[in-house]
């Protein structure tokens, strides 16, 4: 692809957005110091992170920094809706968006300059549209390639614009932190600063074979292409969803067989609601199991047909992560669970089989037998109590009773939801 020469992607990323919504909502919230949460900190809004508040700190810690805080458990019902009147303001101004979570998204402008202006004069309008008709701030970057957009959407907070004009685009990365580059978490970061790396221009100048032996070929060669400004992808909007997952992160953790169930069990149920929601179900399960030195492996297994059964997603992801720790009989901890469902289809349908010879209708991870009837007529009984009184209403108890995690499902929900397949 042609490098792109003028600057058209936007960026465009709600400041501080759950808390900016309860601030939007409880008008005696605004300016002061609150956080979204219960035992941990979900989100925070800038007034507490002056004091150093930041998502996942235990409120606790929360409380010390900042003896003023407000804790509120967080309107989590309202959060979608008002992020789909962001977007609707987005689509007034031009047909190509990308949603990529609930508070951000890419613009692509460069056929919307003849009705609106130039793309910065785009982008100061996206901000005011946003600011009078809903009620919040919103942050946006201008740049020539997505990721770039990305970074300048960053620097632009809280509530500012920035436009990186075609040709500055290196200068205007070199001297800004390496964590800013999608793909640079905490342990990347120390790897590197631990070579004297921490700007981007530092990144760009090393040799990318020696990033390569320090972070792997994959990562090695992204972080490379990125810092260079180096990014052909163009703004996909509409996309269907090719996959649904669900991870959980685990600290440090023995991986018991009742481990295993229960996380496996809740992600599993995570995955297979949000399947059945849309009216989809996928052929390809895959499990990944991260070690506490950050390793990782994965297992798939593809079926016959589609499922978005909870209990059969459940069966198959615990076989698989059995299967993937017993090749690696050293490694008696995890860090991370995560469950994906991929090769979507329409859901499948609920016609029973023909038990044909040594067919008996028993498996229960086929839709069309006795069995997996009974797990269709199961989950769709979930959830319309679920849609009646709430996710916490029914659910497995083992999975419920054992469950421990301090954030709340519908939070974990709205993270990770995959909006590319429509609202």
């Amino acid at each position: 692809m042609a490098p792109r020469v003028d600057a058209t992607i936007l960026h465009a990323d709600l400041d501080a957005f759950y808390a900016s919504v309860e601030q939007l909502l409880d008008p005696r919230l605004a300016g002061r110091p609150i956080a979204v949460g219960g035992g941990v900190v979900l989100a925070a809004s800038y007034e507490a992170k002056a004091f150093g508040v930041s998502g996942g700190m235990p409120t606790r810690r929360a409380r010390e920094l900042c003896p003023d805080l407000t804790i509120v458990a967080g309107r989590f019902a309202d959060y979608q809706g008002i992020a789909d009147r962001v977007v609707a303001v987005m689509e007034d101004l031009t047909p190509s968006v990308e949603r990529i979570s609930i508070d951000e998204a890419f613009l692509d402008v460069a056929g919307a300059t003849h009705l609106f202006g130039s793309p910065a004069e785009i982008g100061a309008l996206l901000r005011q549209r946003v600011r009078e008709e809903i009620g919040l701030p919103i942050s946006v970057g201008v740049a020539t390639t997505k990721h770039l957009a990305k970074v300048a959407s960053q620097v632009a907070k809280p509530d500012g614009l920035i436009v990186v004009a075609p040709g500055t685009e290196v200068e205007f990365l070199a001297p800004l932190p390496v964590e800013l580059l999608w793909g640079v978490g905490p342990v990347t970061r120390a790897r590197l600063a631990e070579r004297g790396i921490t700007a981007i221009g530092q990144l760009a100048a090393s040799s990318p074979e020696a990033l390569q032996r320090l972070l792997g070929q994959a990562a090695g060669a992204k972080l490379t292409s990125l810092a260079g400004n180096v990014d052909p992808r163009a703004v996909s909007g509409r996309r269907r969803a090719r996959s649904v997952g669900a991870q959980s992160a685990l600290g440090r953790r023995r991986a018991t067989p009742e481990l295993l169930r229960v996380t496996l069990g809740h992600l599993a149920d995570r995955v297979a609601t949000r399947l059945r929601a849309a009216g989809r179900a996928g052929r390809t399960v895959t499990v990944r199991v991260r070690f506490p030195d950050l390793s990782a492996v994965t297992r798939s297994r593809t079926l016959d047909g589609p499922v978005d059964s909870t209990f059969t997603i459940t069966e198959i992801a615990v076989a698989l992560v059995e299967a993937a720790l017993a090749d690696h009989p050293d490694e008696s901890d995890i860090s991370l669970l995560a469950i994906s469902v991929s090769g979507l289809d329409a859901e499948p349908s609920s016609q029973l089989e023909l038990p044909f010879a040594g067919q008996d209708g028993v498996d229960a991870q086929r839709s069309g037998t006795l069995a997996g009837s009974h797990r269709r007529a199961l989950d769709r009984a979930v959830d319309e109590v679920r849609d009646r009184f709430g996710r916490d209403a029914v659910g497995v108890a083992a999975v419920s009773l054992s469950r421990s995690a301090p954030v709340p499902d519908a939070f974990r929900e709205l993270a990770e939801r995959d909006l590319a397949g429509g609202r």
